[in-house]
């Protein structure tokens, strides 16, 4: 089956620029940016639409961009947004999550069996919508409003116009006292409750999108996919900080040329709002003059065919200012789209270096901690064969100070002792006790529930483990060590 896509990420707000790119608000010189910039295709722009409270499917509505919709949501509940007020916001008061899933399968959904070209440039405006992307949509709407309640969905636009069908979701991370709480909702007390939060919603969520035939994508710690040499998995990491670095380096060159596109964009809408409002002072001046002029006329002061000869003159002028007025105009709406579509796309390089920059310290710490477990596994093999070497020299009461310790047991019956304790680690008590029965151990000899506890970190259930198979691998009469 094709896997499923959700993402979430908390803002500290929502710009117009993001606003008009889930929208699709832009205009024709902002479509022409987005196509040549982006995998865009207009001539299926048609076929987006949203989900509205209750469920219900319309177009896309772009009266009110999504910043005002939030402001709107809080102004009728009464809440008053802990952003409002600051120069640079702090508080996460927004949610944008993505979902969709596997590419073959969402354009099945969206488009049926119909020829779709996905070529840049293609002209798909024969293409129709299908109701099963419709009717999956609304089971990702009712997801979601079950889950954080439909009264903090401020946005729902799923996107058909692009490689991948998809939904975006602008939600409010606000709990049932009407308080803004993403840590309470989404992140919990620490790093264990999250991935705990994260991998329950991606549960639920796979039992709606089994229907839609999109299965939840594989869990690491359950597949094993790691289960590699350690040198392996060390090349693997180091390669991949390698090329996250690169990454990281062209997502930073690519990100302060935009911000020097900024600087050139501001300027030109600067330059052009300055034209557009010199042009309507000349333009009240011209109106100005010629009313003067015809006042003149209708009063017969003057020379009436000098005083005519003029106020043509000054139609012709105003004509030309009109005409450049509206020109300005122009450049001008165009040059603002540019510059909010540069200034998404800016937004967007900051999440995509933040995320970055997080999977480069991820994968860093990960082979830190690879080459810390090999630095201990080599640590514990040579205290193990030095202290095998030196038992023949001990004396009865030298051993009798290491009898029943681990290190003593792992020097004499290391191998078994660790098989024991790696099917504890993994879940598999009935395998353990077995192994340990069938090489000489008790099996441990208690009826105490045995398993991991939930706030219980790697480090700490590997030592029980370790310490339990320690305990299992004994013979059930004991034994001392001999020479």
């Amino acid at each position: 089956m094709a896997k499923q896509v959700f993402d979430f990420r908390p803002g500290k707000g929502f710009t117009v620029a993001q606003s008009n790119e889930h929208q699709r608000r832009w205009t024709e010189k902002g479509w022409q940016s987005a196509t040549h910039s982006g995998n865009y295709d207009r001539t299926r722009s048609a076929l987006n639409f949203e989900v509205v409270r209750g469920g219900k499917i319309q177009l896309i509505d772009k009266i009110h961009s999504i910043p005002e919709l939030m402001a709107m949501n809080l102004k009728a509940r009464g809440i008053k947004d802990p952003n409002e007020g600051m120069k640079e916001p702090y508080y996460r008061t927004v949610v944008n999550v993505i979902m969709g899933g596997g590419r073959e399968r969402m354009r099945e959904l969206a488009f049926g069996d119909q020829k779709v070209n996905f070529e840049r440039g293609a002209d798909n405006s024969g293409i129709t919508r299908c109701k099963d992307i419709e009717q999956w949509a609304s089971d990702m709407y009712r997801f979601a409003s079950d889950r954080w309640g439909e009264e903090n969905i401020v946005a729902f636009y799923v996107h058909l116009d692009e490689q991948n069908p998809h939904c975006h979701l602008t939600l409010l991370p606000i709990d049932k006292n009407q308080k803004f709480a993403f840590k309470k909702l989404f992140a919990g007390k620490d790093k264990y409750e999250f991935k705990a939060r994260t991998t329950a919603i991606h549960d639920a969520l796979a039992k709606v999108n089994a229907k839609w035939g999109l299965d939840r994508g594989d869990n690491i710690v359950l597949t094993g996919a790691r289960h590699r040499s350690t040198e392996e998995y060390r090349r693997s990491l180091s390669s991949q900080c390698t090329a996250l670095e690169k990454e990281l380096a062209v997502n930073t060159e690519r990100l302060r040329l935009l911000n020097q596109e900024i600087v050139m964009a501001e300027r030109r809408v600067k330059g052009l709002t300055t034209m557009v409002h010199n042009l309507e002072e000349k333009k009240a001046s011209i109106e100005a003059e010629q009313k003067r002029l015809t006042d003149e006329l209708t009063q017969g002061r003057g020379n009436a065919d000098a005083i005519r000869e003029q106020i043509r003159k000054l139609d012709v002028q105003l004509q030309s200012v009109i005409d450049g007025l509206a020109d300005k105009k122009a450049k001008l709406d165009d040059a603002v789209q540019q510059r909010d579509k540069v200034l998404a796309d800016v937004e967007q390089l900051k999440a995509n270096r933040d995320e970055l920059r997080r999977q480069v310290y991820a994968a860093a710490g990960e082979m830190e901690d690879q080459i810390r477990f090999r630095l201990k596994d080599a640590f514990a093999d040579t205290v193990l064969s030095d202290f095998r070497s030196v038992l023949p020299q001990m004396t009865f009461r030298d051993m009798e100070a290491f009898n029943n310790t681990l290190l003593a047991d792992m020097a004499a019956n290391g191998e078994e002792i660790m098989t024991c304790a790696l099917y504890l680690y993994t879940g598999m008590l009935d395998n353990a006790t077995n192994f340990a029965k069938g090489h000489g151990g008790g099996g441990g000899g208690s009826d105490l529930p045995w398993g991991r506890k939930e706030d219980e970190d790697d480090r700490a259930w590997a030592y029980r483990c370790m310490m339990q198979a320690h305990r299992m691998m004994k013979p059930s009469g004991g034994k001392r060590m001999k020479r």
